[in-house]
C-alpha cells in the first residue's frame, strides 16, 4: 500500500464529528503529544483520613495543564490545598538531581506536586517545590514552607505528624516543624547514600521508597546504598557536545550489584544495623515498621527464594516469618509483605495456575481469580486486586467471616484505597478514567460521590473488538478504521504489541495504547494488539512459559494471533502485515522481521533491547538466568548476532539519554546490520530518556512511525483496496 495517507483520511464514510476520520485523525498526534499520552488532568495518589471523610489527592489544572496540585475531597467537594502556580511558579520549577531520577524512573511527566506524603492522621500533608520543602494542613490555613539543609528529595512526616524527614545530598535529615534540623546520616562517600531505592529496586522491584518511620515517630529504618561497586555507564548528548556526560550507576546482567543494607535510626541519635545473611540474600524487595515491628523481604540473586524476615528494633537480629520458593522465580506482588493488626501475615501463594491471596498461612481467594496486587490493610481486612478475566482487573475486599467481595463492578483497569468506611475507586474503564468516593459504613451512608477527571477526551475513541484467538485463546484487539466497511477491500495489518512481563494491552479499558492504534487504524491499517505468554493476568504458568526464552512463546503467539485474526476477518490482507513496538515491543517488532519475513514485511522498533547482556541485573535474571552460568538463553533470546538475517525494512527508534534501555542496544545492533550489508533505518532522538518527553517529537514520531511503514508495505495486489 503506498498511498498518500491524507487521501486514506478522506475516504467516503469518515466523520470527524464522531472524532474520527479527518478531523479527529489529524489533530490527534498534537493532542495525543499535548495531553501527555492523557495523563494530564487524570486525578491520582489517594489517601484517606482515619474517619473516611477526607480524601487527599494530586492532579493537574486540566487536560492540558501539566502542573500537578495538591487537592482535597470531602463532602462532595472539592478544595485546593497547594497550588504550585502560586508558591513557586509552577512553570519553572528546578528539581534537584535525585528527584529528577525518581521521576524518571516513575515515568513521571508532570512538574509542581507530584506526590506527597502525610502523617498517620491526614492532617499534615508534606510535598516537595524546586528542591524547597512544603507542608500544608488539611483542616485549613496556606501552605508554609519548612527550612531544610538542601534540595529535597521524597519528604515524608512522622506518623505523629512533630517531624518531616527527607533526604538531601543522600543524607537522611529530620526537620521539626519550627526549623529544628538533625541530618540522622550521612554518607561516608560520594557512592553511598542514605534513604534513597537503587537503580534497580525503582525500575525492576517496584519499590520507590528508602526510609520507613517507626509507628511512634521516634525511629526509621533505612536503607544505605553504597553503587561503587557497580559498573559506570556515560549519557551524553551529541546535540549539545558542551554539555559533560551524565555517569550513572548501572548493573547490567551478570555484573556485580549495589550494596543495601538497613539501618534502625533513632531521633536521639542511636543506630542499629539489621542483620541477615545478605551473601545469599542481596536483594532488598520490600520493608516497613508497622504495630508489630520493622520487617524485610529479601530475595536470593537468582529469584528462586523469597523471606520475609521479622526485625527486632532493639538488636537488629531477624528472624523468618516466611519463605517462598519457585524452580524459575519468585513473582513478587505488589504491596506483600503485609501484616494484619493481628499480625497475620498477607501474602501471595503460587497454588497450580492460579495465584492466590494468604492471610495467616490461609488460602481466602479461590481457584481462578489471580491476585494482582495487596492495595491496603485496615484491621482484619484486605483490600487487593486480581482478576477473574485477564481483560479486566477488579478491586477486592477480604473480611474474615464475611469472605471476599468484589467491589468495583465496570469493566476495565480498577485499582483503589480503603479506610474509615469509605473506599475510592480509581479506574480506567471504556469511558476513560473514573473515580468513584462510597461510604459504606452502614445507615446514613451519604450516595456515592466522584472525584472528576479534567483529562481530555480522545479526538480519536478507540474502536474495539476483543478476540480470542488460537488454540492458546490468546486475548487480543482489533481495531478497524472507523470508515472501513466489512467485505469493501482488504486492509494492511498492523501489529502494535508490547507483549512482554509487567504489561498488557488487550484490555477492557480506554488507555493511551489504544488511543494510538485507534490513530494506525484510522490511516488505513487493521490494527492487531495481542497479550501472549509471559504477560501478566493469567496465572503463574502462562507468566513462566517465557523463562529461559522470553523470545520464542512471545513472537509464535504474535504470528499464531495474526493467523487466527487472518481465519476470522476475510479483510485482512496478510500479505501486508507491518509491526511496531517499544520497549519490549520494539525488541518483538525486531525480532519479528528478522526470524519471520515470510509473516512481517516491516517494522518500526522503538527503544528496543537488542542485547539481553546489557539490561539490568534484578529484571533480566528473573528471566534468563545469570548469563555467566546460561548463556544460551542470552544468546537465543538477544539480536545482535542475528543482524544477517534481516531482509525486511527496520526503522531503529531511540533516545539517546535513555538510561534504562541505553542507546547502546541500538547502536551497536545497527553497527552490525551496516557490516552486514541490510539497509534499514536509525531515528536518534536528542536528549529523549526512554519515553521521550518532547511534545513536538512524540506528535511528529507518530507521523514519522505511519509514513515509514507506509511506503515500506508492498504494493497491494491488483484489485486490492487499501479501504
Amino acid at each position: 500500500m503506498k498511498r498518500r495517507t491524507d487521501d486514506l483520511a478522506r475516504t467516503p464514510g469518515a466523520d470527524a464529528s464522531t472524532g474520527t476520520g479527518t478531523g479527529g485523525s489529524d489533530r490527534f498526534p498534537e493532542q495525543f503529544a499535548r495531553t501527555r499520552r492523557f495523563a494530564l488532568g487524570v486525578p491520582r495518589q489517594f489517601t484517606l483520613s482515619p474517619d473516611g471523610r477526607r480524601v487527599v489527592f494530586v492532579r493537574t489544572g486540566s487536560g492540558g495543564d501539566p502542573v500537578g496540585r495538591l487537592w482535597q475531597y470531602e463532602a462532595g467537594e472539592e478544595r485546593l490545598l497547594a497550588d504550585p502556580v502560586l508558591l513557586v511558579g509552577g512553570g519553572s520549577e528546578v528539581v534537584p538531581e535525585e528527584e529528577r531520577l525518581r521521576r524518571e524512573r516513575a515515568r513521571e511527566r508532570s512538574v509542581g506536586v507530584v506526590g506527597y506524603a502525610t502523617d498517620a492522621a491526614v492532617g499534615l500533608v508534606a510535598f516537595a517545590l524546586s528542591g524547597a520543602l512544603w507542608a500544608v494542613r488539611t483542616d485549613g490555613g496556606a501552605p508554609f514552607a519548612v527550612p531544610a539543609a538542601g534540595p529535597v528529595v521524597d519528604p515524608r512526616p512522622s506518623p505523629d505528624g512533630r517531624h518531616i524527614a527527607y533526604v538531601s545530598g543522600r543524607a537522611l535529615h529530620v526537620v521539626a516543624l519550627d526549623g529544628d534540623d538533625r541530618q540522622l546520616a550521612r554518607p561516608e562517600g560520594p557512592e553511598i547514600s542514605y534513604g534513597l531505592a537503587e537503580y534497580i529496586a525503582a525500575e525492576s522491584m517496584d519499590r520507590s521508597r528508602g526510609y520507613w518511620w517507626a509507628p511512634n515517630g521516634r525511629g526509621l529504618l533505612v536503607a544505605r546504598v553504597d553503587t561503587a561497586p557497580v559498573a559506570r555507564r556515560y549519557l551524553s548528548d551529541p546535540a549539545d557536545s558542551s554539555r559533560p556526560p551524565q555517569v550513572i550507576r548501572y548493573p547490567s546482567a551478570g555484573t556485580t550489584n549495589a550494596e543495601v543494607t538497613l539501618h534502625l535510626l533513632s531521633l536521639d541519635g542511636g543506630r542499629t544495623e539489621v542483620s541477615w545473611d545478605r551473601a545469599a540474600y542481596e536483594y532488598v524487595v520490600d520493608a516497613g515498621w508497622d504495630a508489630h515491628g520493622p520487617f524485610v523481604a529479601v530475595q536470593s540473586r537468582d529469584q528462586r527464594v523469597l523471606r520475609t524476615l521479622a526485625v527486632d528494633p532493639g538488636s537488629g537480629a531477624t528472624e523468618v516469618r516466611h519463605e517462598r520458593t519457585d524452580p524459575a522465580w519468585v513473582e513478587l506482588v505488589p504491596g506483600t509483605p503485609a501484616r494484619t493488626d493481628s499480625g497475620a501475615l498477607v501474602l501471595p501463594e503460587d497454588d497450580g495456575d492460579t495465584r492466590r491471596l494468604t492471610v495467616g498461612g490461609r488460602r481466602v481467594t479461590p481457584e481462578g481469580l489471580q491476585l494482582r496486587a495487596v492495595l491496603g490493610v485496615e484491621g482484619e481486612r484486605v483490600l487487593f486486586t486480581a482478576s477473574e478475566d485477564p481483560t479486566e482487573t477488579h478491586v477486592w475486599r477480604h473480611e474474615p467471616g464475611a469472605g471476599c467481595r468484589r467491589l468495583s463492578a465496570e469493566p476495565g483497569v480498577w485499582t483503589g484505597t480503603s479506610r474509615g468506611g469509605t473506599t475510592v475507586l480509581a479506574g480506567l474503564t471504556q469511558q476513560g478514567h473514573e473515580v468513584h468516593v462510597r461510604r459504606d459504613d452502614g445507615p446514613g451512608q451519604r450516595s456515592p460521590g466522584a472525584i472528576a477527571s479534567l483529562a481530555e477526551e480522545p479526538l480519536l475513541v478507540p474502536r474495539q473488538t476483543h478476540l480470542r484467538l488460537g488454540e492458546r485463546q490468546l486475548r487480543a484487539v482489533l481495531y478497524f478504521p472507523s470508515w472501513h466497511r466489512p467485505g469493501t477491500g482488504k486492509l494492511p495489518v498492523l501489529l502494535d504489541p508490547y507483549g512482554g512481563p509487567g504489561l498488557q494491552l488487550a484490555v477492557r479499558a480506554r488507555g493511551w495504547n489504544g488511543c494510538v492504534s485507534q490513530w494506525f487504524a484510522e490511516q488505513g491499517f487493521a490494527v492487531l494488539v495481542t497479550d501472549g505468554r509471559g504477560t501478566p493476568g493469567r496465572g503463574p504458568r502462562w507468566e513462566k512459559a517465557v523463562h529461559g526464552d522470553q523470545l520464542g512463546p512471545a513472537l509464535a503467539d504474535q504470528v499464531d494471533a495474526l493467523r487466527a485474526a487472518g481465519e476470522r476477518f476475510a479483510d485482512l490482507d496478510l500479505d501486508r502485515v507491518a509491526i511496531r513496538g517499544w520497549s519490549f515491543g520494539g525488541f518483538l517488532a525486531a525480532a519479528a522481521v528478522l526470524h519471520h519475513p515470510d509473516v512481517f514485511h516491516a517494522a518500526v522498533a522503538g527503544a528496543p533491547p537488542t542485547d539481553m547482556r546489557l539490561y539490568d541485573t534484578h529484571w533480566k535474571e528473573r528471566f534468563l538466568g545469570h548469563p555467566d552460568e546460561v548463556p544460551e538463553n542470552y544468546a537465543r533470546c538477544s539480536l545482535v548476532g542475528k543482524g544477517h538475517l534481516l531482509r525486511r525494512p527496520l526503522m531503529l527508534v531511540h533516545g539517546l539519554a535513555d538510561d534504562n534501555v541505553a542507546v547502546a542496544h541500538t547502536l551497536r545492533f545497527s553497527a552490525e546490520l551496516l557490516a552486514a550489508g541490510r539497509p534499514h533505518t536509525v531515528l536518534p532522538l536528542p536528549g529523549a530518556t526512554h519515553l521521550p518527553a518532547d511534545d513536538a517529537v512524540n506528535a511528529h514520531l507518530l507521523r514519522a512511525q505511519r509514513d515509514f511503514l507506509t511506503a515500506a508495505l508492498p504494493a497491494p495486489e491488483h484489485g486490492a483496496s487499501g479501504g
